[in-house]
């Protein structure tokens, strides 16, 4: 109560009595905005009135927890008073931000009692928050069998109008002010990244009769609280989250999970990244989406070097549905759709942008442009419609079947979609071949081959086409996005029945994004946070991105969604590998105060440092970004030699070492200070020194940009930090 005293006290007696006189007439003119103050010890000479006590219903939250200050409903003219006030930091509109398993898990290596993932390390203990757009309760996944009741430190609430919340389900509250009270998700996307990061084993799901198996969280032994910040459409307000955030740490999660992002902005005016950084400085991981704005580049969210940015890759499932031609050439395509009942016969190929040119539409195959295409085989292009709604007229129009084809930024990775009809679609490269035999052929032929669930795709991991890409913006001295993981085709719990011709009650649904692939490491964090519960989340961190996988099913590099190599600023550190980050051998930490030479080196204020620490700093001392003692570097590299500080704890065998092997980027030369690390004890800290230089060769390529990698090795262990170099 004392802080929020000292919060309510903050503004003035003058502009009091302008809120007071003007509140009836500013009302319909005010919007939500966001308030920083700095820190309560700071403040002084406050007058005896304040915002609440002159208008009460605006003020919508006070936050306590994630940084000083408060949501209200102002005017214009009261936001420039606000302005003028001595220990203000600042004031803006808030930002509407939005939303962003049966396989996954045997695909990243967990199997069920085996290894790293058995009857003693499920996630027991950990609790992971979830802000989204809510929970569907009573789906299977969040049954509490076998769950023991929540650690004692639990805080939080339930705040369902029916018994709801169980040793799963530990506690649901909304925050989601204009929908009403209730923490049920009416979206869908909530209860699908909540089942996956920790949904209990259920037996039997599938979608549409496809990928039949044990559905089953990252870490189903662990528990769930939802904390509702998004409405029905996937739009989240940043007051809500704030609060949410807020409510989180003081409940006593141990995970957060965030699948929504916006704009990159600097982190003192990120209000994900502040959220953020209270709860890392309180012990407690957090995962964000890196955003679906890729695959171009500098398009990340999310991007603090305290939270886990984390990217979308494939999983090795297919749901096959193959295009056969008359020519007897064929392409593999995916539907979730599977019609066991649709013979195998050739059947004419209708493309109505061809014959219907002239019709606005036709090539995404328009209703208007669907003319003489009874019992043919439609091909049309993605984009206009959702997968039924794209099928419905071609199937009220006679068509036996349809053939979608993936856009070239979607390249090979092929969204897997139920349709109204017989249904594939196609990737990028055999799209503009299957054309080309349109073209070149007087009596185009064609057949679906449904040929169900696939396991072993060796492309797998690629990186999604949508998944966002760095450099980062707000931070380019940070490697982001930090890792990628399962986030294209997940199947996961959902809400509400699903129906399309032949199936109903459906109570799993498939999706992609890269809010799914962040609730995958949410799930890897429970797990290693309950193996290792004095490990910070900066430790966390650093085992997941130093042991990462750099190689396909098909023992190749990673690709992107041109099945071309994927370069650092799609992957990061590389594809997620729980069993090994389990046991890194080393690890990179920081602590809460290590930032602060950072942020002060990114040029910030010394009282926009403060609001992001949350007390009064000083920036006596500031230091490059990639002084910062992250697993990844990321430099720019001209003329001047760069050297960088790491320091490297032991949390492997006590007696053990390390030498070092360095890839360096083209045109960079890279040395360290010392050749190998010999340890005598758990928790030994070594420190080294890392020097960049430019090479008297240059780059032998057309662009600026290079990558490498630093490696440690012991008989046991492999740490490995990648190098971006942009070079000036």
């Amino acid at each position: 109560m004392g802080f929020l005293i000292i919060i309510l006290f903050i503004v003035s007696s003058h502009l009091s009595i302008i809120l007071a006189s003007d509140h009836l007439s500013q009302q319909s003119n005010s919007e939500i905005y966001i308030v920083h103050v700095e820190s309560p010890e700071n403040l002084h000479d406050w007058h005896q009135y304040s915002l609440l006590s002159a208008v009460p219903s605006r003020i919508i939250y006070s936050y306590r927890n994630v940084f000083n200050g408060f949501a209200a409903k102002l005017s214009p003219d009261e936001v420039k008073a606000l302005e003028t006030k001595d220990g203000f930091i600042s004031i803006r509109p808030q930002r509407v931000l939005r939303v962003q398993t049966t396989h996954s898990p045997s695909f990243l290596g967990l199997h069920q009692n085996l290894g790293f993932w058995n009857t003693s390390n499920y996630g027991e203990g950990v609790i992971i928050g979830m802000l989204d757009t809510g929970i569907y309760p009573e789906h299977p996944s969040f049954d509490d069998e076998g769950m023991p009741p929540p650690p004692a430190k639990w805080k939080g609430k339930c705040e369902f109008n029916f018994t709801a919340c169980n040793n799963k389900l530990i506690g649901a509250r909304d925050f989601s002010v204009f929908e009403g009270g209730t923490p049920l998700d009416q979206n869908g996307h909530g209860t699908h990244t909540s089942s996956t990061a920790a949904g209990n084993f259920v037996d039997g799901a599938d979608v549409f009769g496809s990928t039949n198996g044990t559905a089953a969280g990252i870490a189903p032994r662990a528990h769930l609280a939802m904390y509702k910040v998004c409405d029905p459409s996937g739009a989240c307000s940043e007051s809500d989250m704030l609060a949410a955030m807020d409510a989180a740490i003081e409940d006593g999660v141990d995970v957060i999970s965030i699948s929504i992002g916006g704009i990159s902005s600097p982190f003192w005016d990120d209000n994900i990244a502040l959220g953020a950084f209270s709860s890392m400085a309180k012990g407690i991981f957090v995962s964000c989406a890196a955003g679906n704005d890729g695959p171009y580049n500098g398009t990340l969210a999310n991007e603090a070097p305290w939270i886990l940015t984390v990217g979308a890759g494939t999983i090795d499932r297919q749901m096959k549905a193959t295009v056969a031609l008359g020519n007897g050439v064929e392409y593999d395509g995916e539907s979730t759709y599977q019609p066991n009942d649709f013979p195998p016969t050739l059947l004419p190929i209708v493309y109505p942008e061809l014959l219907n040119s002239s019709y606005y539409g036709a090539f995404v195959c328009s209703p208007e442009s669907l003319t003489n295409v009874e019992g043919k085989l439609v091909v049309c292009a993605t984009g206009g419609a959702t997968a039924i709604a794209k099928g419905q007229p071609v199937k009220d129009a006679g068509a036996a079947g349809m053939i979608l084809m993936n856009d070239e930024l979607e390249g090979y990775t092929i969204p897997a979609h139920d349709y109204v009809l017989p249904a594939t679609r196609i990737s990028y490269a055999d799209a503009q071949n299957l054309i080309a035999y349109i073209n070149t052929t007087s009596t185009p032929m064609a057949s679906i081959l449904f040929k169900g669930t696939v396991i072993g795709d060796k492309h797998a991991p690629t990186v999604a086409f949508f998944s966002s890409r760095g450099p980062s913006r707000a931070s380019p001295g940070i490697l982001k996005p930090d890792i990628i993981g399962p986030g294209f085709n997940i199947l996961a719990a959902w809400p509400t029945s699903i129906e399309n011709n032949t199936h109903t009650n459906l109570t799993f649904n498939m999706i992609s994004g890269t809010s799914m692939a962040c609730p995958h490491l949410a799930g890897v964090a429970a797990l290693l946070k309950s193996a290792h519960p004095d490990w910070s989340p900066a430790a966390i961190k650093s085992a997941i991105m130093t042991t990462a996988d750099l190689v396909n099913l098909g023992n190749n590099p990673i690709e992107d969604e041109r099945h071309l190599p994927a370069n650092i600023f799609a992957i990061g550190a590389g594809h997620v590998n729980p069993s090994r980050a389990n046991d890194p051998g080393l690890i990179y930490d920081i602590q809460p105060q290590d930032y602060v030479p950072y942020l002060c080196g990114l040029n910030y204020t010394d009282q926009q440092v403060s609001a992001i620490l949350q007390k009064k700093v000083h920036c006596a001392l500031s230091l490059p970004e990639a002084e910062l003692n992250y697993p990844s570097f990321s430099i720019k590299l001209g003329s001047k030699t760069r050297e960088y500080t790491r320091t490297v704890t032991n949390v492997g065998e006590a007696n053990s070492i390390y030498n070092v092997e360095i890839s360096p980027p083209e045109g960079v030369e890279v040395t360290v200070s010392r050749s190998s690390f010999n340890f005598s004890e758990v928790n030994e800290r070594i420190a080294y020194q890392v020097t960049f230089t430019r090479s008297a060769s240059g780059t032998g390529s057309n662009t600026n940009f290079a990558q490498g990698y630093l490696k440690w090795s012991s008989d046991k262990h492999s740490v490995r930090s990648p190098i971006a170099v942009i070079l000036e």
